[in-house]
């Protein structure tokens, strides 16, 4: 079975300089991943509509490196994703590592419209 055409605003928003106009994301995976990473790098209260959204993963660097930082930013990561976006994907694999002031996070889930497995590696630093 084909997959439906798909349009959506591009994340982070851009103007096309070919077209002259919004740019737009015509790929249904990677509009998927920015979804991810907008509830990734979003802050609770960040959103004036939306006070609650986001995990606040960049406040986490600034966290003394240990397996409790890294641990409590794996939780908080899945719970993020579980509550924003339940209806596009399944968290499969949330890790977490703290390097220093860095934090390398690797999430794996599942695309529930197209069944498609996805992995996205994220390294945050301050």
């Amino acid at each position: 079975m084909a997959a439906l055409p798909f349009t959506s605003l591009r994340h982070p928003f851009a103007i096309d300089p070919a077209r002259g106009r919004v740019a737009q994301e015509q790929d249904y995976a990677a509009h998927v991943e920015q979804l991810v990473m907008q509830v990734l790098l979003t802050s609770p209260g960040e959103r004036v509509n939306r006070p609650n959204f986001g995990c606040g993963v960049k406040r986490m660097v600034f966290a003394p490196a240990s397996e409790a930082v890294a641990t409590l930013a794996q939780t908080a990561i899945y719970q993020a994703l579980v509550t924003w976006l339940p209806d596009a994907i399944t968290p499969s694999a949330v890790t977490v590592q703290a390097d220093g002031a860095t934090l390398l996070i690797h999430v794996g889930y599942v695309i529930k419209a197209r069944g498609q497995t996805r992995y996205l590696n994220l390294q945050v630093t301050p």
